[in-house]
């Protein structure tokens, strides 16, 4: 299964100070929605030291993980909307209205989207210790043990989630989603066997493969 996360970058809705000469006039802060090593953080500590060269001022990048991304994009949204908070979002900006039915922002109204950064290929990846080689076998082992492998996520909504839930319905199975605030520490326990499989992308779960 090899499914594109996007990342775009959205900034609050435009106010005339954004737009001056005196732009930006103190520190920009990059709320990035997922924890310290994941795909967008590594994105977003890219983008800021050229970013900050270009303007002449810091650009700080504040990870907000959980709730499905929800915690750092309402947080965006109740910025002021000067242009001096942006936020780095993934594919769950769109999909989360559909999940959630009382979101703490409005995603089109709050937000004005810039630019999209980049686009990575996800890869399914198991724990060594799985007797699983192939999509094939993993599918054949859910069957066997239904309800008994898990799968962790970014977190409820998020596309490595809905990814599981498309193999589960795809493939006919039973698998259990076990959603955390990112990649990070669904890696981690994916490494150290507290779950079995899941869906990652490839600058972050390359080097443990």
């Amino acid at each position: 299964m090899r499914l594109p996360e996007l990342t775009a970058l959205l900034a609050l809705c435009a106010a005339t100070s954004a737009t001056g000469a005196d732009f930006p006039n103190r520190p920009v802060r990059m709320i990035v929605t997922f924890p310290p090593g994941a795909l967008n953080d590594l994105i977003a500590r890219t983008l800021a030291p050229p970013l900050a060269e270009l303007w002449k001022q810091q650009v700080v990048v504040d990870n907000r993980p959980g709730g499905g991304t929800l915690i750092g994009t309402e947080l965006a949204a109740r910025a002021a909307p000067d242009g001096h908070t942006m936020l780095l979002v993934a594919v769950a900006h769109a999909i989360n209205p559909s999940v959630y039915p009382k979101l703490p922002y409005d995603s089109v109204r709050d937000f004005t989207p810039v630019s999209l950064i980049a686009s990575s290929p996800y890869i399914l990846i198991v724990n060594p210790s799985v007797p699983a080689k192939s999509v094939k076998e993993l599918v054949a082992l859910a069957k066997a043990r239904p309800g008994q492998l898990t799968y962790g996520s970014t977190g409820t909504g998020g596309s490595s989630h809905l990814m599981g839930a498309m193999l589960g319905m795809m493939a006919n199975i039973d698998i259990v989603h076990v959603p955390y605030k990112g990649l990070a520490p669904a890696l981690t326990d994916m490494i150290g066997g507290q779950i079995n499989f899941g869906f990652g992308s490839y600058s972050s779960v390359g080097q443990h493969i």
